[in-house]
């Protein structure tokens, strides 16, 4: 296996595992960045679908296409979240661990982008 596949498989991996956390565990996604279901489970579903299960395919689509555009698609993916998060710096003040997210969400994209466009 060469090292970009390695990393490709990676980062596939990581977002499967980030993801799975957000589907399959979303009440400590959603203790973990803060945030509260009021009752309607619309929160919880939130979290189910944009932070879990959409990481989840997202990742096994890139290792089941196993293209060089499919694991850029993932780097294009984090990069949409950083490009939230960053909105959220600038827009709804900074914490220490919006700036931890944002770091994490901007080095995936970077290295997926780089290594695969």
């Amino acid at each position: 296996m060469d090292f970009v596949t390695l990393i490709n498989w990676a980062l596939a991996l990581l977002s499967i595992g980030f993801g799975a956390l957000g589907w399959l565990r979303p009440e400590y996604t959603m203790r973990t960045l803060d945030l509260r279901d009021t009752g309607s489970t619309m929160g919880t579903s939130e979290i189910r679908a944009a932070s879990g299960a959409l990481f989840v395919v997202a990742g096994f689509g890139a290792l089941l296409l196993g293209a060089p555009s499919a694991f850029a698609m993932l780097g294009f993916i984090w990069g949409g979240g950083a490009l939230g998060r960053l909105t959220s710096l600038l827009l709804d003040g900074t914490t220490r661990l919006k700036w931890i997210f944002f770091t994490s969400e901007v080095a995936i994209a970077a290295i997926a982008l780089g290594t695969n466009l």
